[in-house]
């Protein structure tokens, strides 16, 4: 697959991991935590990364748990970067409620807000917000059949079965263009299917394994936007990393937060602790983008035609790393990663 340079896009995204404080085993407060996260955006928008997306999460280790009043605060204090989320759980939220949040943030910003929409790695949003999870699929069917016509900025007519029901009701603000919405998927068929039929952009959150295995759901994503005679959207995927001035700086992090974290999922799921082959094997050939900025450039560069993607977003700040580490990162990705990842593919 061809690859315009000019065309790619290159993000990043936070789940708003809550830092420990430098040489101590003492983590930052919720307060401090968000206010960091400004200063991050801010670095990143300076060093001109394209994009940020801020995860939704109800969770003790993470302090994001509304990305949109987070984006709000940062539609006053950025300039250019794409102001979204990674992702906004819409199976328990209301559809007329995003639409108004971020319709909100896209005029504060002067048009640069985005709605990335999932279902969420995580289930806790559901009984905080009084859904069942019996309701699963339903409730994510219907609420994108919903937002799909609120964001055509026209009255709606709908009769709905788990969400209200309106009779030619225009939602406000009322915005001059689409409301931009992209659509996390974790990966399967169905979901890559249901984008297409809203002609919605499409993220992939690619966290282990060989990212060209994903390249069957990118072509099915293609083949069925073009069979339902719809434009084609964009295509990107999400994965983890870190960046240091070496190799072996960025290892040392990442095997110290990236191991924690995976290590607690794995825990509440019933799985066993990371070894560190597997790190390696990650990071050599998998999800993992950790090493110095010419070492993961080198490997975006080679995944994002393997893929077959436009976009590529960075998770940067996984399992409570330090502050300076997270700085480290964003600096490095923004001044030498994205240029170079732009001169590799020709």
């Amino acid at each position: 697959m061809n690859i315009n340079r000019n065309q790619l896009q290159f993000g990043l995204d936070t789940f708003g991991d809550i830092a420990y404080k430098d040489g101590t085993k003492e983590r930052m407060s919720y307060e401090e935590s968000l206010r960091n996260i400004v200063e991050e955006v801010k670095l990143a928008d300076a060093h001109g990364v394209d994009a940020i997306g801020l995860g939704e999460h109800h969770r003790e280790e993470y302090s994001i748990s509304s990305p949109d009043t987070v984006l709000a605060a940062l539609s006053l204090v950025t300039k250019n970067i794409t102001l979204g989320t990674g992702v906004t759980v819409l199976s328990s939220d209301d559809p007329v409620r995003l639409y108004e949040r971020f319709a909100t943030i896209d005029a504060l910003s002067n048009g640069r807000a985005q709605m990335m929409i999932g279902r969420g790695a995580y289930t806790e949003s559901f009984p905080l917000f009084g859904y069942h999870l019996k309701d699963y699929n339903e409730l994510f069917e219907e609420k994108i059949a919903l937002l799909h016509e609120l964001i055509k900025n026209e009255p709606v007519t709908w009769k709905g079965n788990l969400t209200q029901s309106f009779d030619n009701v225009q939602i406000y603000p009322k915005l001059d263009k689409k409301l931009d919405v992209v659509v996390g998927v974790g990966g399967t068929p169905a979901s890559i299917v249901r984008a297409a039929k809203y002609n919605f952009p499409v993220v992939l959150a690619i966290i282990g394994g060989d990212p060209a295995r994903f390249r069957p759901l990118v072509d099915l994503y293609h083949k069925t936007t073009r069979e339902l005679g719809k434009p084609l959207q964009s295509i990107g995927m999400h994965s983890l990393g870190v960046i240091a001035e070496t190799d072996e700086e960025a290892k040392e992090i990442a095997w110290t937060y990236v191991k924690a974290t995976m290590d607690r999922v794995s825990k509440e799921r019933g799985g066993t602790p990371m070894k560190k082959e597997h790190f390696e094997y990650q990071v050599k050939y998998g999800a993992y983008y950790v090493g110095s900025p010419e070492t993961v450039a080198q490997k975006i560069a080679q995944m994002i035609p393997a893929v077959g993607v436009q976009r590529f977003n960075l998770v940067y700040s996984v399992g409570g790393q330090l502050q300076k580490h997270r700085f480290q990162t964003i600096r490095l990705y923004g001044e030498k990663v994205i240029p170079r990842v732009k001169e590799l593919i020709k």
